[in-house]
């Protein structure tokens, strides 16, 4: 089974700000998250998180042993980093919605973040043929995931919700990978 999951809360998610490479860390809300989402998944074989403070911290919870991927870093938000959500213009955000290729200035676009998390999918996706795998990750690699189980475009990122701390499970068939869940939250989840 490949289970990929969201990192804890940080006070910019908390504060409703444009996070992608900043590297705070867990508030106490995403250090509890964290708690609650390792108990709920219980015994892992294979740890592999983003690099960044809050995901190596959620992953910390799963594993005492954790491998750093880049492949599974958030989407490059470049001048737009740290903003408040709701000041992004509407021109912006109709820019990003109609265009995968567009990217924030300094910033990633959303296809650019869809080739590398889609490399790392199917890589991992034959490793979890054999033993649980772990992806400890972002909003947006999460989104592309999604995509790929589904087989289709990257624009689904527009229309969907991932939680902290949540998880999504993804299991491999002759037919390929089948998504099991998405957005799955601990009963304990604030």
């Amino acid at each position: 089974m490949l289970t990929i999951v969201r990192h804890g809360r940080t006070e910019f998610n908390a504060n409703g700000k444009l996070l992608g490479r900043s590297d705070p860390e867990l508030d106490s809300v995403g250090r509890e998250q964290a708690e609650n989402l390792a108990s709920r998944l219980g015994k892992v074989g294979l740890v592999i998180s983003s690099p960044l403070k809050r995901t190596m911290e959620t992953a910390s919870y799963i594993s005492d042993s954790v491998e750093p991927d880049n492949r599974w870093l958030e989407l490059d938000y470049g001048e737009l980093e740290g903003s408040p959500i709701k000041n992004v213009p509407a021109d912006t955000w109709k820019k990003w919605q109609s265009d995968v290729n567009w990217a924030p200035p300094q910033g990633e676009s959303f296809s650019e973040l869809n080739e590398r998390v889609t490399g790392a999918c199917e890589e991992l996706i034959e490793i979890s043929k054999n033993q649980n795998v772990v992806v400890v990750t972002h909003v947006s690699p999460i989104k592309s995931v999604l995509a790929w189980v589904l087989g289709v475009g990257i624009e689904i990122a527009w229309r969907c919700h991932v939680s902290p701390a949540s998880s999504m499970s993804i299991d491999t068939t002759s037919n390929g990978p089948i998504l099991q869940n998405f957005n799955l939250l601990s009963e304990y989840h604030q």
